[in-house]
């Protein structure tokens, strides 16, 4: 086991965890607040900071705005538990979104990724860089767009083969504002959140 301190988060990280432990912690409503991210035998916890939250959350609302102002179906999947038995391999983003497959799981409550497609965007605030690699796995499990957030830089990728390929502009969201988005997540306290949002829409 090893764990490591950030400003922004802390993880621990455990090896020769069996898929049914982590069915098992990923099923515990105790676990509140830690998010789990399991690749074939290795499992990470992360325990979110304020300022981690409070980036994602500011984040989420980005896109949400952004949607609604350009009339995009979307489909919040935020936090779920996204799991392939066959793969061994689990995770929790951030933020995640159904956009081109909205109408796909609009109805539904649950998501099996034998038969569900994966979120079509990913959004990962990474004060501190995890231990697994997260890119690999998002790759395995076929998320065509990544976000990630390290308190400075919003990197975008897109899935090209079985790696991401950094790119400028945003694919599932034509036209997101990325300067003014990153803009808003650096000005956080500065300014009532509903006050940053209402700014960052009139980029939009």
């Amino acid at each position: 086991m090893s764990s490591a301190t950030f400003a922004g988060e802390q993880r621990v990280l455990l090896r020769s965890i069996s898929w049914k432990t982590y069915e098992t912690l990923a099923d515990n409503p105790d676990r509140a607040g830690r998010l789990l991210t399991y690749d074939q035998g290795v499992l990470e916890i992360m325990s979110p900071s304020r300022a981690h939250e409070s980036d994602k959350s500011m984040l989420g609302r980005m896109v949400e705005m952004y949607s609604l102002h350009h009339d995009i179906d979307i489909c919040s999947s935020a936090s779920t538990t996204f799991k392939r038995k066959d793969l061994e391999r689990g995770f929790e983003a951030d933020e995640s979104y159904y956009i081109r497959n909205e109408s796909i799981v609009r109805d539904k409550r649950e998501i099996d990724l034998l038969v569900d497609p994966p979120p079509d965007l990913v959004i990962e605030i990474e004060m501190s860089r995890s231990a697994i690699n997260k890119l690999a796995l998002f790759a395995s499990l076929g998320i065509p767009e990544v976000w990630r957030y390290d308190g400075n830089r919003l990197w975008l990728g897109r899935l090209t083969g079985d790696v991401y390929e950094p790119i400028n502009c945003s694919i599932e969201l034509p036209g997101f504002p990325i300067a003014a988005a990153v803009e808003t997540l650096q000005t956080i306290g500065s300014a009532s959140e509903t006050e940053l949002i209402r700014r960052f829409v009139k980029a939009c």
